[in-house]
């Protein structure tokens, strides 16, 4: 064990059995949680080349606190905050909100709980390999920095943008979100919001494309659409097309990272894959794939 300041857990009778490491580093080891306790704070703690695997927690906060070399590999979280705006249960003043940093860590099959409050925090070089990231909608602080993620993303919001009300005490009107890999990624309902697409390495043909002029293609490829026969393929292509060219305005200067599913998800695989080739030959491509 190697540790600058050392320090140990003690369980609390707030709530669950707890613990809460406070200020302090601790490295070169394999992080043990004491008998009967099940959630932990880091409350500014500094955790370097520290082995979580396979750990599971109930409640895992971290406020203010940095890990760099971690390796989470297949840890479970029930409830999980990763950059929280407080501890100790008590009510937010608004006025501070500091960082937590994840630098260099692993998240090999790691469970994220569902809902996971990313809150203010910034990953650096992680890598996410076949980690449970779903459902994951709550991230509008969250900065991601050349990191990779490998297998299957379902239902994730990205935000290069943190929420205006946040912006003051964050200190920040935009979050990082550049150098990352998707290219070993399913994406699967993810979206990108006040990011910058190109900045990125994303999955190319044959399943992806990243496109421009998003709304200029929506309305190119309608005579298509309206050649066939059945109205519910119709209308489920019309929607769809209506609900990628609006986001794209909105979202991404009109660019969309754009896949057979995203332009009909209950469309037959065959009129989608025609879809999708056409609308991705309607005009400029800047897919790199």
């Amino acid at each position: 064990m190697n540790t600058s300041e050392r320090f140990t857990l003690e369980p609390t009778n707030e709530g669950w059995r707890s613990a809460r490491i406070a200020r302090g580093e601790l490295s070169d080891q394999r992080f043990q949680l004491p008998t009967g306790v099940t959630d932990v704070t880091f409350d500014r703690a500094r955790l370097v080349s520290v082995d979580f695997t396979e750990t599971r927690f109930l409640c895992f906060i971290a406020y203010g606190s940095e890990f760099d070399g971690c390796d989470f590999s297949g840890a479970a979280f029930e409830q999980l905050l990763m950059g929280s705006t407080g501890i100790g249960g008590q009510e937010w003043d608004g006025a501070t909100w500091p960082q937590t940093v994840f630098r260099n860590c692993t998240f090999r099959r790691t469970r994220f709980a569902e809902l996971t409050f990313f809150g203010n925090v910034r990953f650096e070089r992680c890598v996410f390999d076949r980690s449970r990231l779903r459902g994951q909608t709550t991230t509008f602080e969250a900065e991601f920095v050349d990191c990779v993620f490998l297998g299957r993303v379902r239902s994730m919001n990205f935000w290069g943008r943190p929420a205006d009300r946040d912006q003051a005490v964050l200190g920040r009107g935009h979050n990082d979100f550049t150098g990352n890999d998707f290219t070993a990624a399913e994406l699967d309902d993810v979206s990108f919001r006040h990011i910058d697409l190109r900045a990125q390495r994303l999955p190319g043909l044959p399943g992806y494309a990243l496109l421009d002029r998003i709304a200029e293609r929506a309305s190119s490829v309608l005579p298509l659409v309206d050649s066939w026969p059945d109205e519910k393929h119709r209308q489920e292509a019309r929607s769809a097309l209506e609900f990628l060219a609006d986001t794209a305005r909105a979202w991404t200067d009109d660019q969309a990272l754009v896949s057979p599913a995203s332009l009909g998800r209950k469309l037959p695989p065959a009129l989608r894959e025609e879809l999708f080739d056409v609308f991705r030959r309607t005009s400029s491509d800047t897919s790199r794939g």
